[in-house]
């Protein structure tokens, strides 16, 4: 059974997310393990590289 509490609501526990144009990468909330710890939540944003467009390099 799937813990609605710990799953992450950013990626919806996929672990994935995509762009307008449809580029996937991995969650940056929960490091595309779609599941939230509470010490998953209380570290800070790792701010991650982008190119032109603000697409995530990876």
């Amino acid at each position: 059974m799937v813990d609605r509490e710990s799953t992450c609501k950013a990626c919806e526990g996929a672990g994935m997310l995509a762009d307008d144009e449809g580029w996937q990468y991995a969650c940056s909330v929960c490091r595309g393990k779609g599941i939230l710890h509470s010490a998953v939540s209380a570290e800070e944003a790792k701010v991650m590289e982008v190119d032109h467009n603000n697409r995530l390099l990876d």
